[in-house]
């Protein structure tokens, strides 16, 4: 029996995060080269955005390519760019088909030409879909985000008794959207890896040792099932919690 019938899709995490790690070193299991790995690593795309609108999710977003990245070899650095390209071109009819929306967030100007106008022409494409929305994390960085965020309230002029936790989350890459309260991360690794270091502060974290051309539909369930079976205190008792439970409290709702 699948893992999605033990989902209480009222209780489903409204936003979950995957790191998506591991390709490379599946590749290398496989005897080929990492970007190998990568063009598998698609599918799995596939089978998570599907997952997360099976499990009543409303938001996903994915760590696709980090700033550190371009540090990796040009051929490497190559392949994932017409890689994203190709994805986001083959992958439209299905986000129509089942209503996903795109966005993206990072430091997009930076990003090639071509990727850069394809992933704006699938935004626009996408944008009166409304069944779930997946969030690209492109040239991000976390530390880059909140530097720019600083620098936005800087030269607007804004004075410091005037900046809270709110007015700073509006100028962060995700304002609009809710904090993730599920952080996926494969592979077996356990670190944050400059991803969303803000917008994670009451996120649950889910490590699994699966690599990311690996990870199925199931394993998308029982990560959903390993959320709902955690007591989520944010700073309070259990004994508070349970007091309070007609009014939980939610970070950062939009």
């Amino acid at each position: 029996m699948s893992l999605l019938n033990q989902i209480d899709k009222s209780r489903a995490p409204r936003h979950v995060a995957i790191i998506m790690d591991g390709n490379g070193r599946w590749a290398k299991s496989q005897g080929r080269e990492r970007t190998f790995g990568h063009y598998q690593g698609v599918e799995s795309v596939r089978l998570a955005l599907r997952a997360a609108k099976s499990s009543g999710v409303e938001f996903l977003t994915l760590y696709a390519f980090s700033t550190e990245n371009w540090n990796r070899p040009k051929e490497e650095v190559d392949a994932l760019m017409n890689l994203l390209v190709q994805s986001i071109i083959g992958e439209l009819p299905e986000l129509d088909e089942n209503e996903v929306r795109m966005h993206a967030i990072g430091d997009l100007d930076k990003l090639p030409s071509e990727c850069h106008s394809e992933l704006k022409r699938a935004i626009a494409h996408t944008s009166t879909n409304n069944k779930l929305n997946l969030i690209l994390a492109l040239n991000y960085s976390a530390r880059w985000e909140i530097t720019h965020a600083v620098k936005q309230i800087v030269a607007e002029g804004i004075q410091p008794q005037d900046i809270t936790d709110e007015l700073f989350a509006k100028k962060l890459s995700t304002a609009g959207f809710p904090d993730p309260e599920l952080l996926i991360r494969t592979s077996g690794e356990e670190r944050i890896s400059n991803f969303l270091l803000w917008q994670i502060a009451y996120a649950e974290l889910y490590f699994v040792e699966t690599l990311w051309p690996d990870f199925k539909e199931e394993d998308f369930y029982a990560a959903i099932v390993d959320f709902q079976s955690r007591e989520r205190r944010f700073g309070k008792t259990s004994e508070q919690i349970t007091g309070d439970a007609l009014s939980p409290f939610t970070p950062n709702e939009p």
